[in-house]
């Protein structure tokens, strides 16, 4: 856990806010997907590979239909963003992911790299508010794929502060190989062990990673998540407290394919634990996925109980989340820059400053 008072630079203090809605709170929609959104249209169509324009649409429809309910989206480089930033109001804010979807799987671990002829000045020069990258980690990984992956995300922490954008870093435990439970799939492990999670966010909340926003996956399984007032949440709670406590800056949940109901207990508690928010999607669009190829269908579907959810998320948000800016990483005053004053454009570096 970071202990010391963190001034953001200018790049990342604006990413942030404009990441966020007016009050200082997240609620933003994940529109990256890669293989939970190729892998159905796939067996659907009965195809060797997903087609791109079946998986583009599917992606632009997202964003036209949800993007009234969320401060930001986050879309890939893919299908997201060529075929529907178009399409984005630019009143949203703008995350773009860097990382592959295709993993390397080695008998120790898992090994993660960047999107072929990406980058964060790639993802610079267009525009984008924030930097998104998903590391699969396991601190009882073998030690060299934990320091590979560490190197990985450290690269990239240094590239995200190079050109001043705010590095939103996402964990997810996965299988070893020793494990029973054993899938590739972008879901939640079942079996994890919450010491797991809360040794991953230690790790990479050591300011040498440059973690500007946390995106976090639930310590226990969200079907073990009871929310906040149901019999046994206070033992459930003390984890979701050490989660917080572990982040050390401002953080939001990921539903990694959790139900609509169980990701609303997941927040209860997240939210109590000082979480600023979401940044979700399968929990939100999954159930109107499912009716692909049926486009109107799955327009009707994202506009009543997609919508809906997101509503009633947006409001617990509102009354439980914490406001970013207020985070007690940035100390009393709250997130600013340094200093205000006429001396600024003397003090800020430019790229590689």
């Amino acid at each position: 856990m970071t202990s010391s008072v963190v001034t953001l630079s200018a790049g990342k203090y604006w990413g942030m806010r404009r990441m966020a809605d007016a009050q200082g709170r997240f609620k933003m929609t994940a529109v990256d997907q890669r293989p939970p959104i190729k892998n159905p249209i796939k067996a659907k169509r009965g195809t060797p590979e997903a087609p791109w324009e079946d998986v583009a649409a599917f992606k632009e429809m997202l964003i036209a239909e949800l993007q009234g309910e969320s401060s930001a989206m986050l879309l890939d480089p893919h299908y997201a963003y060529p075929r529907g930033v178009t399409v984005l109001q630019a009143s949203r804010g703008l995350i773009v992911t860097l990382e592959d979807s295709i993993f390397r799987e080695t008998p120790g671990g898992r090994l993660s790299a960047e999107i072929d002829d990406w980058s964060v000045e790639k993802i610079k020069r267009i525009g984008a508010d924030a930097v998104k990258v998903l590391t699969w980690y396991r601190p009882d990984a073998d030690p060299q794929v934990c320091r590979a992956q560490q190197e990985f995300t450290q690269r990239i922490g240094e590239a995200c502060a190079r050109y001043d954008l705010p590095f939103v870093f996402e964990l997810l435990v996965y299988p070893l190989a020793r494990d029973a439970e054993q899938t590739r799939d972008y879901v939640e492990m079942r079996s994890k062990h919450p010491e797991l999670v809360l040794e991953s966010v230690r790790t990479f909340a050591d300011p040498k990673y440059g973690v500007d926003l946390f995106k976090l996956e639930s310590p226990l399984a969200a079907a073990d998540v009871p929310g906040v007032g149901a019999p046994g949440w206070e033992d459930a709670q003390q984890w979701f407290d050490a989660l917080g406590a572990a982040a050390g800056r401002p953080w939001v949940m990921l539903s990694a394919g959790a139900g609509m109901e169980e990701f609303r207990r997941v927040l209860s508690h997240a939210y109590r634990a000082g979480a600023s928010g979401y940044l979700a999607g399968r929990a939100i669009w999954l159930k109107a996925f499912e009716h692909f190829p049926d486009w109107e269908a799955i327009r009707s579907g994202l506009r009543g109980e997609a919508t809906d959810y997101m509503r009633s998320l947006n409001a617990l948000t509102d009354t439980a989340a914490t406001p970013w800016l207020q985070h007690a990483v940035y100390g009393a005053g709250g997130a600013r820059i340094e200093p205000p004053s006429a001396q600024f454009r003397h003090v800020y570096q430019g790229f590689g400053g």
